[in-house]
Order: structure tokens, then C-alpha cells, then sequence
């Protein structure tokens, strides 16, 4: 049976669809971190081969109730097992990010994709000229919250993020094409794990202001990040340390940012007790993080 045209796109419904059995001869999936296996074996009928586009560790598919096993993995995940980039034998990886300047480069690269993530040279051509503000033109900064019994809101992190906003607004930017220019409300992302914490936010800041969870921002990017961890201790965590400290979460709010990132947290989120390696390993990546930015 002929379909008609060279090219196709659409869902994983429409692959699945007895219709294009045999039909093709490569199947392309993108975003396939975010794909279920189950339905790349669904669409498998309709090709010869499948081609993998995507990256396991930003944000994963999002699932609903708990799945056996490795039910629940993206296709990527359980393709690549415990491997944080793909092995040369097995796919091709692209090796240069044209979004973080080297100074935030490094540490995504190091931490989440085995050193192998580089910045292009023209990341270095967009700059900040930061005046009478107590932050670097680029790189990663955490600044220290002190608080109390904050669990999905925190107002002494939303002073701060707002303070920062504010001293930001009307400095300097430089972009890839040279051009200079003041900064606005579209050049700064404001990130937080929990929507109530969105919500205040929202309260305080400009009526324009880019604020949202980590899962709204995956795919955009700014010259700066700024990023509010919210939660106060272990005794406060509204849900378990794989939510607030899962490497995919912390890859995409810090890698956002095209210059600067600057991460707002209680130090006591630095001394969380764990119960398994995976949590420590979970909690290590946040230390090593706050490490980083002291550099």
C-alpha cells in the first residue's frame, strides 16, 4: 500500500496506527527522553528504523500512578541504563552547547554529561556589564537564605530573588550580534520547584516577569537565571529529596541561563540526611553545585 507522500509527522497515536505497518523506512522520534518505551514499540511496527533524538537528562516523560520495573522509563533511560551520555558505539553525541557561556558550561558538563559537554566559542559573545550590583557578569552564584519552617513558600527568598530582579532590570546585556542593550523582563527567568512559591512570586514581582516550575522552562533560555530552592531543611520537605534534588530538575533550571545563574537556598539543604546512595548521590550533586559557585 502506497501512503502517498515522502514525509510524515505526527503523535505516537499515529505511528501506532495499523495504517503505516511497514510503511516507512526511518522513523525519526524527538524528544525521545520524554518517550514512553512502550510506545516506540508501538510505533516500531510502522519502520525499518528508528532514530533517537534527545537527552535523558533533562526532564523525563511525565507519568501518572507507579509503573513495575522499567515500565515507567523513556525510551532513552532504558536504552542507556546508568550510561549519563551515549557510548561512541552506540549513537552520536553533540558535544558543544551554543547556549552557557564556559563559566556554567563546565559544571553542567562535568556534573550530568561525563565532561563532555563543551561551550562554542560564540557563548563567549554574549555578555553581561553588571554596575552596582553584588553578582559576577556570569557564572554561578549561591546566595545563602536563612529561614525557618518554609516548606513550598518562603518570603525571605522571594526578598531576595526580588532584590535581585530589581538590581538587574536596566543593566547591560551584549548579544551574539554585538548589540548592546538594557536589560528587560524576558532576559531573566525566575525558577522554583513548587507553584505556591510561583504564585508568590507572581505577587511580588513585575506583572511581566517569566516565573515558573523547572517543567515550564525546559526548552527556553535567558542571559540569567535566577533560582529559588524555597524549602528550609529536611524536616520541611514537602515531598522526598528525589523531587527537590533530582539531577534532571537542577540540569534544567541552572542550564537555562545563557550567562548568568544565580541559585537562592537555605545551607541547611546542604546537610540533609539520607537514606540510600542514590540520595546521597542526589544531595552530592546539589554540594558540589554550591562548591562550584564558590570558586
Amino acid at each position: 500500500m502506497s501512503l502517498g507522500a515522502d514525509l510524515f509527522a505526527g503523535t505516537a497515536w499515529t505511528f501506532a496506527s495499523p495504517h503505516f505497518d511497514g510503511q516507512l523506512d526511518y522513523l525519526f522520534i524527538d524528544e525521545a527522553g520524554q518517550v514512553a518505551t512502550a510506545n516506540v514499540v508501538a510505533m516500531a511496527t510502522a519502520t525499518k528504523n528508528i532514530i533517537l533524538v534527545g537527552d535523558q537528562m533533562q526532564l523525563g516523560q511525565p507519568i501518572q500512578g507507579t509503573h513495575p520495573g522499567e515500565a515507567g522509563l523513556s525510551v532513552l533511560e532504558f536504552l542507556l541504563g546508568d550510561h549519563s551520555t551515549i557510548p561512541a558505539e552506540r549513537g552520536i553525541f553533540l558535544g558543544q552547547t551554543r547556549r552557557m557561556r564556559p563559566s556554567i558550561c563546565q559544571f553542567i558538563s562535568d556534573a550530568f554529561y561525563d565532561g563532555r559537554l563543551t561551550a562554542h566559542e560564540t557563548t563567549a559573545e554574549r555578555s553581561l556589564n553588571l554596575q552596582g550590583v553584588d553578582l559576577p557578569n556570569e557564572g554561578i552564584v549561591m546566595i545563602p537564605a536563612h529561614h525557618q519552617g518554609c516548606s513550598q513558600k518562603s518570603i525571605e527568598e522571594g526578598e531576595i530573588i526580588k532584590a535581585q530582579y530589581d538590581a538587574l532590570l536596566g543593566q547591560e546585556f551584549t548579544d551574539r550580534d554585538g548589540t548592546t542593550r538594557p536589560i528587560i523582563e524576558d532576559d531573566i527567568l525566575v525558577v522554583t520547584p513548587y507553584n505556591v512559591q510561583v504564585n508568590y512570586l507572581r505577587s511580588i514581582l513585575p506583572d511581566n516577569a517569566k516565573i515558573g516550575t523547572v517543567d515550564k522552562f525546559q526548552g527556553q533560555e535567558a542571559p540569567i537565571v535566577l533560582i529559588s530552592m524555597v524549602t528550609s531543611s529536611a524536616e520541611d520537605l514537602p515531598r522526598n529529596i528525589e523531587f527537590l534534588y533530582s539531577k534532571n530538575r537542577l540540569n534544567v533550571a541552572v542550564s537555562r541561563a545563557q550567562c548568568l545563574a544565580v541559585v537562592v537556598s537555605n545551607p541547611k539543604l546542604l546537610e540533609i540526611p539520607c537514606g540510600t546512595v542514590e540520595q546521597m548521590k542526589l544531595v552530592n550533586t546539589f554540594c558540589w553545585l554550591d562548591a562550584y559557585a564558590k570558586i
